[in-house]
């Protein structure tokens, strides 16, 4: 588990990066909008001022919170991404995810297991938590849903109900381009915030 330093150095060496790119090219890449004032992102259920030319963050929200460094982390890392990388439309799971072997454990243990926990007796409130947080119902398991967390990744979310003979089962699926614009950590990273977002929705 990484320690709270590790990310403030993380931002850090991404910042170092990015200030060293043209601005036109990042947002290019990464599908956000330019404002007069930095970047505006759209995560989750938030939206954030990326203030430039230091890559400060600031939540827009009437009553704003301060942004989770691994949120900051992970946008940074996303703006960092090379090239244009469209979603395809061929979806894979975790493991498929070059050198995500490693991280899987904490893929199941951030994603995976609080999914089910939380919404596999209870699939109207992940229903109700995925509406409001913009997902798109799919057909898949007894609730599945496509959330675009970031403009160039899409991610899908499907769960099973538990019943008296059968435990709750789920599955997150990612675009086949996820790995070039991610690494297998940020992912793990990245599917657990949307999951803990949807529990905080479905309280």
């Amino acid at each position: 588990m990484p320690r709270i330093d590790d990310y403030y150095n993380a931002a850090t060496i991404a910042i170092e990066a990015l200030r060293q790119a043209p601005r036109k090219d990042i947002l290019k890449r990464s599908g956000f909008e330019e404002t007069a004032d930095g970047i505006r992102v759209s995560f989750l259920n938030r939206t954030y001022l990326i203030g430039l030319p230091d890559f400060t963050f600031c939540d827009t929200a009437s009553e704003p919170k301060e942004v989770p460094i691994q949120e900051q982390v992970l946008i940074l890392h996303y703006l960092q991404a090379g090239g244009l990388q469209f979603p395809t439309g061929n979806w894979i799971a975790y493991r498929e995810i070059q050198g995500a072997s490693f991280y899987f454990s904490a893929f199941v243990k951030r994603a995976i297991d609080p999914l089910k926990k939380t919404f596999g007796a209870n699939i109207q409130g992940l229903v109700r938590a995925a509406e409001h947080l913009g997902g798109q119902a799919i057909p898949a398991g007894d609730a599945g849903f496509e959330f675009r967390v970031l403009p160039r990744i899409p991610i899908q979310l499907i769960l099973w109900e538990g019943d008296t003979e059968f435990p709750p089962e789920a599955n997150i699926l990612f675009d086949e381009t996820i790995g070039d614009i991610l690494s297998p950590e940020d992912v793990a990273w990245l599917s657990g915030m949307l999951v803990y977002r949807l529990m905080a929705l479905g309280r």
